[in-house]
């Protein structure tokens, strides 16, 4: 990756909306270079995807929840058991192995406190392999971001 690269991904990250000779543009590049550099950092899983990026608060009420997820097993196929378990679920955007501490962090977001029960009760209550659970529930957000320096 070089410096063209870098700039094409600082560039996507800020506005991945912009047509390829917008992009171009803003790189300095020619816009045949500037396809071409994209495409392969698409298809070598550098851009793993392009999505939108909702605003929680425009789209209905919703609760951000912290979740810290201790098991009773912590063997691979265990593991494996719960991280499919939890993606397979909509609410739940982010799942994290973490050391140390518990075993994993999700971010979830559901509309209310009865919806995160009703997640709790479907992901945790029910898994015979969760020892304990401990929530955060977001009072505000003070900074979200997806972009990474490269």
């Amino acid at each position: 990756m070089d410096e063209v690269d870098r700039r094409i991904l600082n560039a996507l990250q800020v506005d991945s909306s912009q047509t390829n000779s917008e992009l171009a543009l803003a790189v300095h590049v020619s816009a045949p270079t500037c396809l071409r550099r994209v495409k392969h950092l698409t298809e070598s899983g550098v851009i793993q995807r392009q999505v939108a990026i909702v605003a929680p608060e425009k789209v209905g009420p919703s609760l951000t929840a912290i979740v810290e997820i201790s098991l009773d097993v912590q063997a691979a196929e265990r593991m494996a058991e719960f991280e499919a378990n939890v993606a397979a679920d909509e609410a739940v955007l982010q799942c994290y192995r973490v050391a140390p501490g518990p075993d994993f962090v999700l971010i979830v977001q559901v509309a209310d406190m009865p919806a995160y029960h009703a997640l709790a009760h479907r992901l945790f209550a029910t898994q015979t392999n969760v020892r304990n659970v401990k929530a955060y529930f977001s009072t505000f957000r003070s900074k979200f971001e997806t972009r990474i320096a490269v």
